[in-house]
């Protein structure tokens, strides 16, 4: 027996016990009569005590350890005369009998401890050494946990799990594929999937009703903070549904999370359409802990002497609460700011509202105190405001504003981590344009259903078409999202039209969907939530990647196991790839 406790599990109530210990060598700290050495597992830490009383041969075996050697222990439980409150074992340390070596360590790239000296690299590498890390097991323990809970959910509202194929078919949109050639089928090439959609679609076919998978997906694009090129998703679907249902199931389901992980009773999700999202935030996943609502002042900013807002489409407004005290220095770095090539907004207009009622702007010279006070008005400002405008194409300064509005939130910590603000944004438009190619595609994917009321526009105004589509925000990031599907043979085959496929392309991309709704599909809609995300958020963290057992870095590769990397030319010989060197 290896052991008969962890290194979490012992207190003061087993003191005068024997026990028997193993685990990894954190610290020894050598104090000539005594010898205190902190034994770490994955439950905890428990600190050993070597007495100058010891044998010989215990000493002998203490002098050989080094940090991160594997040992097994054997001793009595006894109550620390110097107790550590920090820990749960800090009452009790382990008089030993008998030590025993099982594993060697060389001395570690870094400390393994919370507050390391490794960089981000560094430990990736040995991405197995990182893992030993309490912060870096606790995500893990609570990816664990939130996985567990989700599943009992579902599971208690019917759903089904049901694993769906990795080797699937190539399809022309969305995200880049990853793609496998077939040594039996040379010359072919399978993807792995973006995303479970088809299969769900046609589980929802075969009758399943409910179906749920948390499942791997995998998209061959650029990498940032939340994104790797494998990522998991809580992927739903759901027969003989509306969108009501779908939303109070899962809705039902982040309650379920907040309040078993947190603790947190999230009332009724507000819903908020994509066009009040992008009129009011500047994007379509708001942050809404804070306000700072975007205020159109077009209408009333224009046709003085001032040529920049005469000029633009688009004068957007938000008002911060008690900035008017802000320095020059502070609003040339707000200026600044909006002027990094990441934002691209060419200057900013301020208009201070002071405590005393005077208006100071950074356009006095072309607006008088009647003009700004209508501004002060439509923005309903306070004494002790400050309002920063920005202008242009509204398709440009929409964006840019909402890059302020959520710096001045972090200025002024809005934005706490600690509050949790989830909502629905709905009403997505079904198809987005775009100029290069001159065509159409879709916001979400090609089985969309678009809004029932919106269909007769499909063919004259296809641009002006709603989808049944929903995300759920939570905190200015998006967790989830789906829709109702098509479920209607003709209605599909209208959508293709939109999107530029031709009969014969919509057939060979998705004639076994296609037939397989000739068979009777039901009414259905779905979900899939973004795993990595959620438990990301839950945890606290900016980034996904310590969510993730063995993440990729910023370039896509795994630097602990040097992927992706060549294969041999034996191996191109068997795919019947050639290569042109």
């Amino acid at each position: 027996m290896y052991r008969t406790h962890t290194c979490g599990q012992l207190r003061v109530e087993n003191v005068n016990e024997s026990v028997c210990l193993s685990g990894w060598v954190q610290k020894i700290r050598n104090l000539g009569a005594m010898t205190f050495i902190d034994l770490r597992d994955r439950y905890g830490i428990t600190q050993l005590v070597i007495e100058e009383s010891a044998s010989e041969e215990i000493k002998r075996q203490v002098d050989k350890l080094g940090r991160e050697f594997v040992i097994q222990v054997k001793g009595k439980v006894v109550e620390r005369a110097s107790k550590n409150s920090k820990i749960p074992t800090g009452e009790i340390e382990i008089l030993i009998t008998d030590l025993t070596i099982l594993s060697r360590s060389d001395i570690p790239p870094f400390t393994i401890e919370d507050n390391t000296d490794g960089g981000d690299e560094i430990r990736m590498k040995y991405r197995y050494l990182d893992l030993r890390r309490n912060m870096v097991r606790k995500n893990l323990e609570l990816r664990h946990r939130m996985a567990h809970l989700v599943r009992n959910y579902l599971d208690g509202q019917h759903f089904m799990e049901v694993e769906t194929p990795v080797l699937i078919k190539s399809t022309p949109e969305g995200a880049r594929d990853f793609v496998v050639p077939s040594r039996m089928n040379q010359g072919q090439f399978y993807a792995l999937p973006q995303s479970p959609q088809t299969f769900k679609q046609l589980l929802m076919v075969a009758g399943f009703d409910r179906y749920y998978q948390i499942v791997k997906c995998f998209r061959d694009e650029d990498l940032r903070a939340d994104r790797q090129p494998e990522f998991t998703q809580i992927d739903c679907e759901m027969s003989f549904v509306e969108r009501k249902d779908v939303l109070e199931i899962f809705e039902g389901m982040i309650r379920h999370l907040f309040k078993e992980i947190k603790g947190i009773d999230i009332p009724e999700l507000p819903r908020m359409s994509w066009n009040d999202a992008m009129e009011y935030y500047g994007c379509d996943k708001p942050d809404i802990r804070f306000g700072m609502q975007f205020v159109n002042l077009s209408d009333i900013a224009k046709n003085k002497d001032f040529a920049v807002f005469n000029s633009a489409e688009y004068i957007g407004a938000i008002c911060a609460s008690g900035c008017a005290s802000y320095t020059r220095k502070q609003l040339d770095e707000l200026t600044e700011f909006v002027k990094r090539p990441q934002i691209g907004a060419k200057g900013l207009v301020y208009v201070k509202y002071n405590e005393d009622g005077t208006l100071k702007s950074s356009v006095d010279k072309f607006y008088n105190e009647t003009d700004l006070k209508q501004w002060i008005s439509a923005c309903k400002a306070e004494p002790g405001d400050l309002l920063l405008l920005l202008c242009g194409p509204k398709n440009k300064t929409l964006p840019q504003l909402c890059e302020l509005r959520l710096e001045m939130g972090e200025r002024l910590g809005l934005r706490d981590k600690n509050v949790y603000k989830p909502l629905w944004v709905v009403d997505f438009p079904l198809l987005e344009w775009d100029e290069e190619t001159q065509r159409f595609y879709a916001m979400h994917h090609p089985f969309t259903s678009p809004n029932l009321e919106d269909v007769d526009m499909m063919e004259t105004n296809p641009g002006a078409v709603r989808a049944n589509a929903y995300d759920m925000v939570i905190n200015g990031v998006e967790v989830g999202g789906g829709s109702i599907r098509i479920h209607d043979t003709t209605l599909q085959q209208r959508m293709f039209h939109c999107l530029g496929f031709t009969p014969e392309q919509a057939k060979k991309q998705f004639g076994f969907l296609l037939n397989a709704f000739k068979y009777g599909a039901p009414p259905h809609g779905g979900i899939a939530f973004g795993f990595d995300r959620l438990v990301s958020m839950f945890a606290g963290l900016d980034s996904i990647r310590d969510t993730i057992a063995f993440p990729k870095n910023n370039s896509g590769r795994d630097v602990m196991i040097d992927s992706p990397s060549e294969i041999s030319e034996e191996q191109f010989k068997e795919l019947g790839i050639k290569l042109n060197l």
